[in-house]
């Protein structure tokens, strides 16, 4: 999981994230089909996805919200970090 951090400015964030996405993608050996990133203000969390066949970046619509978001948040990274010890 990648994590960009950014000062209010979640768009330009993204954009970086998605590159260190690809970036990942062509430096890694592994064999995880899908790659997920985040890009976060601090208080604002927006998640997104490499599909390493496609060649295909996927920027979450939902934005999640620190504190009012954080059980939703913490589950979806604690899943992305457990499928990575399978």
């Amino acid at each position: 999981m990648v994590v960009e951090a950014k000062n209010a400015d979640l768009s330009r964030g993204f954009t970086q994230l998605a590159v260190e996405l690809i970036a990942l993608d062509i430096w890694t050996e592994s064999d995880e089909p899908m790659l997920t990133g985040a890009v976060s203000t601090g208080d604002i969390w927006q998640l997104g996805l490499c599909d390493r066949a496609q060649k295909q970046i996927t920027q979450d619509l939902n934005l999640y919200r620190v504190p009012s978001d954080l059980e939703p948040l913490l589950r979806i990274i604690v899943a992305v970090l457990g499928s990575l010890s399978d």
